[in-house]
């Protein structure tokens, strides 16, 4: 079994905040995630380092097509890449033009900073891939299985024994806890949930977080992830049954998160700011209301 290299991108001038992930097979290089094009220079010094440049790559698998995991592609397809995503994603990737312009809504005047460029995939560089499809390139079988709950056009990788989880299996920094990310406007704990439950079933003996790392102990992060995707979301429903103004919700919920991450021994403010970086906690009150909201409305129909 190849080993899978963790590519730093070095996003924000920091480590261990987004990586992307490097397997060498009999037919090349393969990319899992590219990461923002604000980090494509970190990414192709990375690339150099184990041999090769961008236009090597010819295979790019992306978990989803938010701007941390996905922002690159475009530059890999016009060196030629075949970029494989999530049937739901495809027509994002191909205009990115409602993609881009959802998150500038959050982001406003960091855009640039935070996320660089994107352009247009041409569609016939665009491969949708179906739920437990298996992508055989070289001497590697690549299986794809379809995890929404995070977001509705989630794909996590497996090869072998390992996982490339994309946000499905959280945000883990420096060892320290698993936490959920829930921006908008996807969130869905139960299908979460169900996404976890199929990963426990896969024998999957290491996780690849993009936000960051490998971790082999696979049963006790999905359990305490689990755990504070369901608390967060009960921490939110009081707030959302008052219909409490989300300026006012947001300081608490970010209280509540420090608080978290300082109860579990994450003291250090580097460390502290890795995980604010690779999960705004501001953002998951827009998601989490965002879910309530959903749910109030199926009961109503």
């Amino acid at each position: 079994m190849q080993a899978i290299q963790i590519l730093d991108l070095q996003f924000l001038g920091k480590s261990d905040t987004i990586a992307a992930f490097l397997l060498e097979t009999t037919v090349g290089p393969v990319l899992f995630e590219t990461g923002p094009y604000s980090t494509w220079q970190s990414l192709t010094t990375a690339l150099h380092e184990h041999g090769y440049q961008p236009a090597d790559i010819q295979h790019v698998f992306l978990t989803h097509i938010h701007l941390d995991h996905a922002g690159a592609a475009w530059a890999f397809a016009q060196q030629g890449a075949t970029i494989y995503v999530h049937p739901f994603g495809q027509r994002h990737l191909h205009n990115p033009e409602k993609l881009w312009n959802s998150a500038k809504m959050i982001y406003q005047d960091k855009m640039e900073y935070l996320w660089g460029d994107m352009q247009g995939i041409p569609l016939e560089q665009l491969h949708t891939v179906a739920h437990g499809e298996q992508i055989r390139l070289g001497d590697t079988t690549i299986t794809a299985w379809h995890t929404p709950g995070h977001a509705i056009h989630h794909i996590a990788w497996q090869i072998g024994d390992s996982l490339i989880c994309g946000d499905v299996a959280g945000v883990r920094i420096d060892g320290g806890i698993a936490i959920p990310p829930c921006p908008p406007p996807d969130i869905h704990i139960e299908d979460w949930q169900a996404s976890l439950a199929l990963i426990r079933s896969l024998a999957i003996k290491t996780l690849y977080l993009t936000h960051y790392g490998a971790f082999t102990d696979v049963a006790a992060h999905l359990n305490t992830l689990e755990q504070r995707l369901l608390d967060r979301a009960a921490w939110m429903k009081p707030y959302f049954d008052q219909q409490a103004n989300p300026k006012e919700i947001t300081p608490l919920f970010q209280q509540y998160v420090l608080d978290e991450l300082i109860a579990n021994g994450i003291r250090d403010t580097k460390t502290q700011e890795q995980y604010e970086n690779a999960n705004p906690s501001w953002m998951s009150v827009a998601g989490l209301l965002r879910y309530w909201q959903k749910k109030q409305a199926d009961r109503k129909n």
